[in-house]
């Protein structure tokens, strides 16, 4: 059985889960104050549940502006900071998740502009999976993963078998859209049901973004929206048919879900992290709050607002 660690010790299933998009929608913090805020997050007592800092390809000259006025960096700058004042506090350059909505073609020059940062993937979102696999084989560097997002229109059907057949024969993830600004943008259990299922059958390793700020599935009481919840989508993830997956997925209950997580073994938590890699949230401290509600995290130190 998993046991859970002492206070303030990360447990294995959640390890580098949470990418930081802070700078995307809803959140949309600045990128300005992003930044000093995702350095508080990599030097909290929660790190190691913490992924890179993601950023669109039109905001890496914003991002490198902020890093390099940052007290940070002129506290290191003379020490390990280069020219461009793109290093972090103690000679460590900022690590960043390329995000390129536009497709294969902003791949070349957005790596170029990222050269300041430690690359620590690429999400590229595109019409045509082949296409894209392509673009990367040719321009990403070998060490940098990588993950591919097509629309949710076209992985309905046989589209689905079709993008997963591909991207399994690749060194990449798929990404799937699990939320958004609308309700449209949520897909119901048995979309999100056949996805996960698909790529457990094949092995294949995916990310999710948008909609995952939460722990368990509920209603949104301001906008309606069905959310899914992290929880129900990491034990999904383990699941190879689709109908046992949808039924994870539309469990409301938290007290069900956290005691499925304290009954993982070391082998499954294992499985599940091969599968479902990480999301993008705009807010760090919400799904860590959430977890601790469960039980299922102690912290040795309240989440702070400024911790968000």
């Amino acid at each position: 059985m998993n046991t859970l660690p002492p206070g303030g010790v990360i447990p294995e299933l959640f390890h580098g889960l949470f990418d930081d998009a802070a700078v995307f929608p809803p959140g949309n913090l600045p990128v300005v104050d992003a930044v000093p805020a995702h350095r508080l997050h990599r030097a909290a007592w929660y790190a190691e549940a913490v992924g890179p800092l993601l950023c669109g390809a039109g905001r890496l000259g914003e991002l490198a502006a902020a890093v390099a006025n940052s007290p940070e960096t002129a506290a290191a700058q003379g020490r390990a900071a280069g020219a461009d004042g793109s290093v972090a506090a103690g000679g460590r350059p900022l690590k960043v998740g390329l995000v390129l909505p536009g497709g294969s073609t902003e791949l070349a020059p957005a790596l170029a502009a990222a050269a300041p940062f430690e690359l620590a993937g690429v999400e590229l979102a595109t019409r045509d999976a082949a296409e894209a696999v392509a673009a990367l084989d040719r321009l990403l560097p070998p060490d940098v993963p990588a993950a591919v997002e097509l629309p949710r229109e076209l992985l309905r059907g046989d589209g689905l078998d079709a993008v997963l057949d591909v991207l399994v024969d690749s060194p990449y993830r798929a990404k799937f859209r699990t939320g958004g600004l609308v309700a449209e943008a949520f897909p119901d259990e048995d979309e999100l049901a056949s996805f996960l299922t698909g790529c457990a059958r094949r092995g294949l390793p995916y990310k999710c973004t948008a909609g995952l700020h939460n722990a368990v599935r509920h209603t949104d009481p301001e906008t309606g929206f069905e959310h899914h919840g992290f929880l129900n989508v990491l034990l999904a993830a383990q699941e190879t048919d689709r109908t046992a997956a949808a039924a994870v997925l539309a469990e409301r209950d938290g007290e069900v879900l956290a005691k499925a997580v304290r009954a993982l073994t070391d082998r499954q938590v294992t499985v599940i992290r091969n599968s479902f890699t990480a999301f993008g949230t705009c807010s760090i401290a919400e799904p860590l709050g959430d977890l601790a509600a469960l039980g299922l995290l102690s912290s040795p130190s309240p989440l702070h607002q400024e911790d968000r």
